[in-house]
């Protein structure tokens, strides 16, 4: 059996906060690129830093979702 409900909340506050982060980061690596020439090195940080957000995103929707197959 899963996580109680009320032990679910900070795990889903904790997604949107990634998910923020995730479209922030979005948002930043966008207008660096806008101008030529951009810091490559500092784009690719931020793309890296982006993958991992990704990475937690998925794992903590998997913690989220019920499991079917039980």
């Amino acid at each position: 059996m899963g996580p109680a409900m009320d032990e679910l909340d900070p795990l889903r506050a904790r997604l949107e906060e990634l998910k923020s982060e995730h479209r922030d980061l979005d948002d930043v690596i966008a207008r660096l690129t806008e101008k030529v020439p951009f810091d490559q090195i500092q784009v690719s940080r931020l793309k890296k830093r982006k993958l991992a957000l990704k990475d937690k995103i998925a794992r903590l929707e998997s913690q989220l979702l019920p499991d079917i197959i039980a």
